[in-house]
């Protein structure tokens, strides 16, 4: 895993500067993890060595992540190839988002081949984004209640989710203008939404979803077809005006696959170059099972890769909405 960026300051005469972990005396160097927890559970509390290193990596990455939001920002998650784990990304990157902030958060499955997303969430899928859209469509005005859309919203946690349909016939009629209109529609209700997209860069629900993102994951591995992939999608968006989307996205390599065969540093390297960070994602038993995934399962190692994944991607949220790329 690479280290990001510096925190930023944040004002002193914003909200931030009120925050639990800096009003509430000595809350922030209670060590939640390993010896330096032991030491202070053991003294009945009497005996506090502080925090590590690395636990105070996790803060600020957790203080990155709940900085403000002047409104909506919307997050694609994509690849040019399937099966580099672009669901298992959305998904964990959505469930650290909406544990560690206030506000709402929703991830939508843009796959229009049956995505996987709301079955790795634990989320019933007699909804979908079908359902959704056929409804919405039907009001003779603007939905203006989130209760008028939760019926067709799954949640995971803190996490809602809005499936994809799963019977191919009418995931075949998936458009752009039903994509655009879900994503509205989440966007009233929620201050983050994450699309998991399909693995066609060509498909038009995928044109779309790039249209309107603020920022990008691109999700690979450290293999030569899960690499060529990822820096393929990297040339496409190049090729087609969003040169400054693939610039500023954030790089997801999986380590799920590897091999001692290939040079992992010379493939960070070369993302690196191209892109503004690359998170490296372990290898997670639990993830590699395919099952529902439960957080409190998830290795240390695991959680710390996403927690800088959505840091950098909240390093994000106070800048100004870049104008929609050409189709």
């Amino acid at each position: 895993m690479t280290g990001g960026p510096t925190a930023p300051d944040q004002p002193t005469t914003s909200a931030a500067a009120l925050a639990e972990d800096a009003i509430v005396r000595f809350r922030g160097d209670r060590p939640r993890h390993g010896w330096r927890r032991a030491v202070l559970r053991l003294s009945g509390g009497l005996v506090n060595p502080g925090v590590g290193p690395e636990e105070e990596l996790r803060q600020q990455y957790r203080a990155r992540i709940r900085g403000p939001l002047p409104g909506p920002h919307r997050i694609a998650v994509g690849s040019i190839k399937g099966g580099v784990g672009k669901t298992t990304v959305a998904a964990c990157l959505g469930l650290v988002l909406a544990e560690n902030r206030g506000d709402r958060v929703a991830v939508l499955d843009a796959d229009t081949d049956a995505g996987t997303l709301a079955d790795r969430l634990g989320v019933d899928t007699a909804e979908s984004i079908r359902g959704l859209v056929d409804f919405v469509a039907a009001q003779p005005g603007p939905v203006t209640a989130l209760t008028d859309v939760a019926p067709y919203l799954g949640l995971s946690g803190r996490l809602h989710v809005l499936a994809s349909d799963q019977s191919p016939t009418v995931s075949e009629a998936l458009g752009p203008a039903d994509y655009e209109l879900a994503s509205e529609v989440l966007t009233r209700f929620h201050d983050i939404v994450i699309t998991d997209s399909g693995t066609g860069m060509v498909h038009p629900v995928m044109r779309a979803t790039l249209r309107g993102a603020d920022g990008l994951v691109v999700v690979g591995s450290p293999t030569v077809d899960g690499a060529s992939r990822a820096a393929q999608t990297l040339d496409w968006l190049d090729a087609h005006d969003h040169g400054d989307l693939a610039a500023d996205a954030v790089v997801a390599l999986s380590m799920d696959r590897s091999s001692d065969a290939v040079d992992v540093r010379r493939v960070r390297e070369h993302f690196a170059r191209r892109c503004r960070a690359v998170v490296e994602v372990p290898h997670d038993p639990h993830l590699a099972t395919g099952a529902v995934i439960e957080p409190a399962r998830l290795a240390q190692p695991t959680l710390d890769a996403f927690l800088e994944m959505a840091a950098l991607l909240a390093d994000r949220f106070g800048r100004a909405a870049a104008p929609p790329a050409r189709a």
